[in-house]
């Protein structure tokens, strides 16, 4: 079963001329679709039953009206050379070693979800993206270098992780006063580690925010698919 957003995702300039991209956005509770010349992204339910094949499949489905000759991939996962090293926390097994060209068809570029929306915030400089969801996404671009980090499971404080504390399971169990704090405290280590010009904060989560430390700005999270249309520009080509 698939459902349109509510909200028009943000329109991008996506590919060189003649060539169609399809991005797809992977996430624990849905899998968001959007295509060259779409405003409305379709999105799929997920959950711990979705495996790659599955995810083909329903795209393929949700997608089978509109053209594409490329697809970008945001991946809940560490992603090395542009595949996957672990299978995602919150979705079924068969990530890794999964061939996703074969399987749709097209050329694929794969990336880490937090890279994917970081390309899609950047706006020159020296940036730190952190999307604060399920978990911690976190990446680093200075001047157009894309560095994805895995800042998530750094020991933190009480023997826990950054991720336990400002991550969703965090939220839940210390509330959202707490958690507003731990993310102060977070963010203010991580500018002083990274010394990034500014800080762009994504994620379901970010919506719980009052007020945003010193620094950031609140990201949009459709630029997941402003920055898989960027993937294919010369800037972004090698990656």
């Amino acid at each position: 079963m698939t459902e349109i957003a509510t909200k028009p995702a943000r329109k991008g300039p996506a590919t060189p001329k003649g060539n169609n991209t399809l991005v797809i956005d992977v996430g624990g509770t849905h899998v968001k679709v959007l295509a060259t010349g779409r405003r409305m992204p379709v999105k799929i339910p997920s959950g711990p039953g979705m495996t790659p094949r599955k995810m083909v499949a329903a795209v393929k489905k949700a997608a089978a009206q509109w053209k594409c000759s490329q697809i970008s991939i945001g991946y809940p996962g560490p992603v090395l050379h542009g595949k996957p090293v672990t299978d995602p926390r919150n979705l079924g097994p068969g990530w890794v070693g999964f061939n996703f060209e074969k399987a749709f068809g097209h050329r694929v570029k794969l990336v880490n979800d937090a890279a994917m929306q970081a390309i899609g915030s950047y706006e020159g400089r020296r940036m730190l993206f952190l999307g604060f969801g399920t978990g911690l996404g976190s990446a680093l671009i200075v001047d157009g270098v894309l560095q994805p980090l895995e800042l998530a499971h750094l020991p933190y404080k009480n023997n826990r992780t950054y991720e336990d504390y400002i991550g969703l399971r965090g939220l839940k169990k210390g509330g959202k006063k707490k958690w507003r704090r731990h993310v102060a405290d977070v963010v203010e280590r991580l500018k002083t580690a990274l010394e990034p010009d500014y800080v762009v904060i994504g994620g379901g989560n970010a919506k719980f925010l009052k007020e945003l430390p010193d620094g950031a700005q609140l990201g949009n999270n459709e630029n997941a698919f402003r920055g898989g249309f960027r993937l294919w520009q010369p800037a972004w080509s090698k990656l």
